[in-house]
């Protein structure tokens, strides 16, 4: 029987994600604009995002039987389990419909709520991130790291901005303005998975964001950890997962960038 996790069973689990991508893929620019359904304020959603979420339930399922799912479209009843795969089968939605290529599958699997693998695959350059408990994180096989940086004068940092949720928007806005004059740059890009995957591979030094779910981190979150990155909420606790906010960086800026969220978000804690 393979151990879960391992890297055998990752790679296979890998397979099968890159299988949704190559999907995932062929479709793009293929969806007409009648196709394309409003979930709610400026969530859209496809036929793509269904069919790639039933290919990856079908094949994880194949991987292991007795895991439950949780995911994005809901194409399968959403339950607890001992195992379970957290899935975004499309990050990126909007991005893919308007044909920028920055979009992604993200599967996370934990066990008895514990996060122990985490994949996520950009189809547009071939790139597949992925990592399992205590084995480190990977790029198309070559190991990864977090940013070495420790200056958050030098940093780069990744943001999603409100679409929908404007309730903490001056407590966004007051980190963002002072991120603005004290980093090297922030970029916006659209998927929150690919985001944290970029920080897992150094190539982002930061990353944060509210009104998150938890199949929009689960795999990046967990990918960041085994590069050895921090991944808190915003108050820097651990329940980023359902708790709908997320800060990812280095080791060497975390506790600046933290420092910065809390006093935007939580200024008389």
């Amino acid at each position: 029987m393979v151990m879960i996790p391992s890297k055998s069973f990752c790679l296979k689990a890998c397979e099968v994600v890159k299988s949704t991508g190559a999907f995932i893929q062929k479709e793009l620019g293929q969806v007409n604009i009648g196709a394309i359904e409003v979930k709610a304020l400026n969530s859209l959603v496809s036929y793509v995002d269904k069919e790639a979420e039933k290919q990856l339930v079908a094949g994880l399922s194949g991987l292991l039987p007795e895991a439950a799912f949780l995911t994005e479209e809901e194409t399968i009843e959403q339950k607890a389990g001992d195992y379970r795969w957290i899935i975004d089968p499309l990050d990126g939605t909007t991005n893919f419909l308007h044909q920028i290529p920055f979009f992604c599958v993200s599967v996370g699997l934990e066990h008895k709520g514990e996060l122990i693998m985490g994949i996520i695959y950009e189809p547009n350059r071939q790139e597949c991130f992925y990592g399992w408990k205590d084995g480190g994180a990977y790029l198309n096989g070559t190991p990864i790291s977090v940013s070495s940086n420790n200056q958050l004068s030098e940093s780069l940092i990744a943001t999603g901005f409100p679409y929908y949720d404007y309730g903490p928007m001056k407590a966004y806005l007051g980190a963002l303005e002072h991120f603005m004059q004290s980093t090297r740059g922030i970029r916006r890009l659209g998927a929150a998975a690919l985001d944290l995957a970029y920080v897992a591979c150094g190539r982002f030094d930061a990353f944060y964001e509210y009104s998150l779910n938890p199949w929009d981190v689960a795999a990046g979150a967990f990918l960041v950890k085994e590069a050895g990155g921090r991944v808190t909420d915003f108050s820097g606790g651990d329940d980023f997962l359902h708790g709908k906010q997320l800060i990812a960086t280095s080791d060497g800026i975390a506790e600046a960038f933290q420092k910065v969220i809390k006093e935007a978000f939580y200024p008389f804690k």
